[in-house]
């Protein structure tokens, strides 16, 4: 031990021995993580607990009885499963607006496939008595102007 006693020996007032099987979860430097363990759980069904576990299990089985007790505490009707079906839930908005946004596209995208392409209109002057061409008054045609496109983009 680095520094005496692990959190859970220090709150159950005890002396921590070598193979305490709480030292490894649960270190001095942060007491309040036994404390709410202890307080949901109660510390002889967390260690009956942890010692039925294989030992490669544990670690993460101590880090789920935490959040599971803060979770138990900050609402104590639902705990974490109020959580989990919060999250469900907001899961199955996200998939509803992405249903409806990928139909949105769909539909969208035949509107465009059904719309006749824009042609090319050809510019041809009306020429009679009053008409003054681009050319006369020394300007060249601008294409741009005459093309479809232009009309579709602005």
């Amino acid at each position: 031990m680095i520094s005496g006693r692990c959190a859970a020996c220090k709150y159950l007032r005890r002396r921590c021995p070598s193979d305490c099987i709480f030292s490894p979860f649960f270190p001095s430097n942060n007491p309040q993580r036994f404390t709410i363990v202890h307080r949901i759980y109660g510390a002889s069904n967390v260690a009956k607990f942890l010692h039925q576990l294989p030992t490669h299990l544990r670690a993460e089985a101590a880090e789920t009885l935490i959040f599971e007790a803060k979770c138990r505490i900050e609402d104590p009707v639902y705990g974490c499963v109020g959580i989990i079906s919060q999250l469900q839930h907001e899961l199955h908005v996200a998939e509803t607006q992405l249903a409806k946004t990928r139909a949105e596209i769909a539909c969208v995208a035949s509107n465009v496939q059904e719309q006749p392409q824009p042609q090319d209109f050809a510019f041809e002057p009306i020429q009679g008595p009053n008409s003054v061409g681009f050319s006369q008054i020394g300007l060249s045609t601008p294409a741009h102007c005459f093309n479809s496109t232009f009309f579709l983009n602005s």
